[in-house]
């Protein structure tokens, strides 16, 4: 079953992705970690930039801009901070959250490394603290869920260590109506309330997807987090019909990925 739940967070993440730019991001990030073995940073940014040089598109606007100073000779660093700063700080988007989920697929990262390096991934790009943060939730919700722990006990675990505006999100403390936008923890915050109130992964992306209507940010992690909860086999082959030819590779990925679970002691 865990190999199921493994192949579920990427699966799940394309059923989400109505437009498809997250699940092309956390394609290639698949890909980089069963070519590396684990995280390289060279190499995965290597495979971003590859893909905006040829049919990038919907990755969002920070990103976008980060890429672009990049593509002009800037260091990634340093792409990252001027937008940052060319957008007064407001880079709290959810692009490496939606990203970062195969993080959590891949055993050589171990458990207590994945908040840390969800961070480091989102710093790419996305320099405000609350972007690496959330991201760091989702792989540490998805590494539990992969694990076996139930729905309440993964979210405890992802909340460990966050900062309160996600902690809040996983402990179901913030009381604001849910919002369809892009800020990170509103995404999150959503994205928990449709997989918390669902009985089946079918259910919680169809919520999702009718409560988000053209807005293409919380199913992404609805599906993440529907496929890592339910497995790969929840996920209703309709939901990834607008996929079909990205899927072989999306299941390659996710089958090579899984494949290290076979022997797997890691816990949580």
């Amino acid at each position: 079953m865990r190999e199921a739940r493994v192949a579920g967070v990427l699966l799940g993440l394309a059923a989400g992705d109505q437009i498809g730019g997250p699940v092309r991001m956390a394609l290639r990030l698949g890909q980089s970690l069963v070519h590396c073995g684990g995280f390289s940073q060279d190499d995965l940014m290597g495979r971003y930039l590859d893909w905006w040089r040829t049919d990038a598109f919907d990755m969002g606007p920070t990103a976008a801009r980060v890429f672009l100073r990049v593509e002009r000779g800037c260091t990634w660093e340093e792409a990252a901070r001027q937008v940052d700063a060319e957008a007064g700080g407001l880079t709290a988007g959810c692009n490496p959250a939606h990203r970062s989920a195969p993080l959590a697929m891949c055993t050589t990262i171990p458990t207590e490394a994945l908040a840390d390096l969800a961070r480091r991934e989102a710093r790419v790009t996305h320099c405000h603290p609350l972007a690496g943060d959330v991201a760091a939730a989702v792989v540490r919700l998805c590494r539990a869920l992969i694990e076996g722990a139930d729905w309440e006990l993964a979210c405890e675990q992802a909340a460990r260590g966050r900062l309160p505006e996600t902690r809040q999100v996983l402990e179901g403390t913030s009381v604001a109506p849910l919002s369809p936008g892009g800020f990170a923890p509103e995404v999150l915050r959503a994205a928990v309330a449709f997989v918390s109130a669902a009985d089946s992964a079918e259910e919680a992306l169809h919520h999702s997807l009718a409560f988000a209507g053209p807005a293409n940010y919380c199913p992404v992690l609805v599906g993440s987090l529907a496929g890592a909860r339910w497995g790969v086999n929840a996920i209703p082959s309709s939901l990834l019909a607008h996929h079909t030819a990205l899927l072989p590779l999306l299941q390659q990925t996710a089958q090579a990925l899984a494949l290290g679970w076979q022997d797997s002691v890691l816990t949580v």
